[in-house]
């Protein structure tokens, strides 16, 4: 499958990396506006390709997303120190709309996938703008913020992350929702799993693990500017579900009909994964709190594009 990457930033290159050290890809082609970085980029990971998979790299204007069977968009300026999410909207907003015409234009059978942020604002945009059904123009939402409260979760316990199934919902941002009450370890409750193991899992655990995965972004920008590693192996692993039709359950951002007594909003739930992109939406066991805290993201997220259509 060949991927084209819209934005050969921090965030572009680092998916484009993991892409063609996965093997994820057999062919990863660059575009962005700075033509010398999307052909450093390339040239720089075409040299890491003998040390791991076989995968071509390549660098251009938006013809060469001809023939890409996913496309990610990864163009649009850097969160601030201390900025919030949402307030990237604008600023944005305005970089898709040139965008994504001319995607479309090269490459119409594309799937696309949303890595700018504010994350579920833009993939309504992008779905909007591309006129594609919502399930082939999917938001990498709280992809990374479910991996990010699996490992903290892993961690406490002494177990592997791999181990720890739970999610991450709503809003990719300050009013996102971790999922405590459907949290499993292997095929058993977390709480459950917790006492066998002689852990404790203390309303005190439960905010400093929340904390931890709620401002990892801030704390991250904070210390080098902007994070990239963690969305870039996130974007390879939902190339792999697409391209092998692996029907795997990511926490992904999709147009969605009805969250949590909100209409038609973008917003991140366990979604499976297939090669015509979300074939299905779960919806996680959930306490009422937990239910209020969803229709508070949900809602937050529908507020914020008032005005944009």
């Amino acid at each position: 499958m060949k991927v084209g990457i819209v934005g050969a930033g921090m965030v572009g290159s680092a998916a484009g990396f993991a892409i063609a050290m996965r093997g994820a890809a057999s062919e990863v082609v660059f575009v962005d506006r700075n033509m010398a970085l999307a052909r450093a980029q390339q040239e720089d990971i075409h040299h890491a390709v003998p040390f791991a998979e076989g995968c071509r790299l390549g660098a251009g204007d938006y013809d060469c997303l001809a023939g890409a069977g996913i496309v990610i968009l990864a163009a649009g300026v850097a969160q601030k120190p201390g900025e919030s999410r949402l307030s990237l909207l604008a600023r944005n907003a305005d970089v898709f709309a040139e965008v994504i015409g001319k995607v479309r234009a090269h490459a119409p059978e594309a799937l696309l996938v949303v890595a700018s942020n504010p994350v579920d604002i833009m993939t309504e945009v992008a779905q909007r703008a591309s006129g594609l059904p919502p399930e082939r123009v999917i938001g990498t939402g709280t992809l990374l913020d479910t991996a990010r409260f699996r490992t903290l979760v892993a961690g406490h316990l002494g177990v592997s992350s791999h181990s720890v199934h739970g999610f991450v919902l709503g809003e990719h941002g300050d009013s996102e929702v971790l999922a405590w009450s459907s949290a499993r370890v292997g095929a058993e409750p977390l709480d459950r799993i917790a006492v066998q193991l002689g852990v404790e899992i203390t309303e005190e655990v439960r905010a400093k693990i929340d904390e931890g995965v709620r401002r990892a972004a801030y704390r991250i920008i904070e210390g080098k500017g902007a994070t990239w590693y963690g969305i870039g192996a996130g974007l390879a692993r939902l190339v792999l579900a697409i391209r092998d039709d692996q029907r795997a359950v990511l926490s992904l951002s999709i147009r969605t009909p009805h969250v949590a007594g909100v209409e038609d909003v973008a917003v991140s739930l366990p979604r499976v994964v297939g090669a015509a992109g979300v074939v299905s939406t779960l919806v996680p066991s959930l306490d009422p709190p937990e239910w209020e805290a969803l229709h508070r993201s949900a809602a937050l997220l529908k507020d914020s594009t008032k005005g944009l259509w």
